[in-house]
């Protein structure tokens, strides 16, 4: 028997996916009363071809058996909405801490369904925007490396000269020195390899600006690390602040608003020290899962599989 026609055979006779009683509307969202919890993630993921679905887990269950309270087609806000208010009321008002990211839908969706729940916004999605900023200023140097490389080679072949490119101490050109420090700028620099300090120095040797960019991001990190209590978070994000509007880098200045537009829920990060990371985790399982089906020919029979182990 061939393998299409065995997963055929899987799908219509031995599992019980025909009569899997969510069947019928599998694809626009299922729902798992039993699995609601007190803290509850809200994220989103792509199931096949960039198709957005989102999905609401139970911390509790820790990525296991359990974890699936629902999964709905889109991100729109009053689709969602209008999903989860299927789940019972009363169960609905136990929920008592729901993380997220900074998505203004998620918010609303968390406010309308769970209104005694507090959000927490996901302290690695506030972390990343400051690693992403500093990303944003490598690239504008990386770009004016190589107008000035191609400049310089028009120059020489203009006047029939050969051009040499200007070699670091480490063996890297200008352009490649930028390009390579991606990684050396998402990294603690107690993380650096040997060569990878040596690259650093160089780096902010010739870029001063990223240098305290990736200071200010590290500064951030360090905020959400080493700060218990909330008060004391807000004065230290406070302090921040000032420094990215003293630095002008308009990348960090975007950063710093985003902050301050999100700052409560990002301040109850500090009580119970909750993430996302969970929500970020059963992503990446769903990727492996669908990794292994070559992709996702069938959505229905793809969710049906998912709950069998996730639900």
């Amino acid at each position: 028997m061939d393998g299409n026609r065995l997963a055929r055979q899987y799908r219509t006779q031995l599992s019980e996916f025909t009569h899997w009683p969510q069947r019928s509307h599998a694809k626009q969202w299922l729902l798992f009363p039993q699995n609601l919890g007190t803290q509850l993630s809200i994220d989103e993921t792509s199931l096949s071809h960039g198709e957005l679905y989102t999905i609401l887990t139970n911390k509790a269950a820790k990525g296991g058996k359990g974890s699936i309270v629902a999964i709905m087609a889109g991100t729109k806000a009053e689709t969602v909405i209008e999903v989860l208010r299927k789940l019972p009321v009363n169960q609905r008002k136990k929920v008592k801490e729901v993380t997220l990211d900074m998505a203004g839908n998620m918010a609303l969706i968390a406010k309308k369904c769970f209104p005694k729940a507090t959000q927490v916004t996901d302290r690695f999605h506030v972390q990343q925007l400051a690693l992403e900023a500093v990303q944003d200023m490598r690239i504008q140097y990386r770009w004016q490396a190589l107008e000035a490389e191609n400049q310089a080679l028009e120059q020489a072949k203009l006047h029939q000269m050969g051009y040499q490119p200007e070699l670091l101490s480490n063996g890297d050109t200008v352009k490649q020195l930028l390009a390579r420090s991606r990684y050396v700028l998402y990294k603690k620099a107690s993380a650096w390899t040997a060569s990878q300090q040596e690259r650093a120095g160089l780096l902010f040797e010739r870029y001063p600006d990223l240098k305290q960019a990736y200071e200010l991001s590290q500064s951030l990190s360090h905020i959400f690390e080493h700060t218990t209590d909330k008060l004391y978070g807000l004065a230290r994000l406070a302090k921040w602040h000032e420094k990215v509007r003293q630095a002008g880098f308009k990348a960090f200045n975007t950063v710093a608003r985003s902050i301050q537009n999100h700052y409560e829920t990002i301040l109850n990060y500090f009580d119970n020290r909750s993430t996302n990371a969970s929500a970020e985790s059963f992503n990446a399982k769903i990727k492996a899962f669908r990794a292994q089906f070559r992709g996702v020919g069938n959505v229905a029979f793809f969710l049906y599989r998912l709950s069998q182990l996730y639900a």
